[in-house]
């Protein structure tokens, strides 16, 4: 059994294992007495980078995301690896995604995007002092990552057009403005 602030988890059963997440299903004794059954996204946690050139400028990705059956404009993220440090992901992603490594990686948050579901927390970072790497950008197996620079003015009129709607790409921009 676990206890979580009054609440008691009475059983746990994953349903679905996945590449980045596992789904599990608990019963739950809360703290009025009433038992419930949820269904809980289990994710190991992720970083959302804000790569910025200059102060006034940022590194977007354009995205093929089949979840949502269209291309988006989005910061670039990642999950963190089994024994990673965030800011090493950080770093990492940043490479990967937008082809630019950064000598500074600062840590602005922490987030949770869905907590009503899930357990994923999105730790944020402004990457600065970006370098070329020797390699050019590759994402995973499964994106299709094209990296294109904006100064923050553009990103926050494409944000009031409804033209960027991804949620942890509104937020990171909140940290910078």
């Amino acid at each position: 059994m676990s206890r979580a602030r009054g609440a008691v988890r009475l059983s746990r059963s994953v349903g679905f294992r996945g590449l980045i997440f596992d789904v599990t299903r608990e019963a739950v004794r809360l703290s009025n007495g009433r038992r419930v059954v949820y269904d809980v996204v289990r994710h190991p946690g992720s970083v959302v980078l804000i790569p910025q050139p200059t102060r006034d400028t940022v590194i977007l990705i354009r995205q093929f995301r089949w979840a949502v059956g269209r291309w988006i404009w989005e910061l670039p993220a990642g999950s963190i690896d089994a024994g990673e440090r965030p800011s090493r992901a950080a770093a990492r992603e940043c490479a990967e995604e937008t082809g630019w490594v950064p000598a500074r990686v600062e840590r602005l948050g922490a987030f949770y995007p869905t907590p009503g579901f899930c357990d994923e927390r999105m730790t944020f970072y402004r990457c600065t002092r970006l370098r070329r790497p020797w390699r050019p950008v590759h994402g995973d197996e499964d994106e299709q990552i094209e990296p294109r620079l904006f100064t923050v003015r553009e990103v926050a009129r494409l944000v009031a057009r409804g033209r960027i709607d991804d949620m942890k790409t509104v937020a990171g921009l909140q940290l910078i403005v």
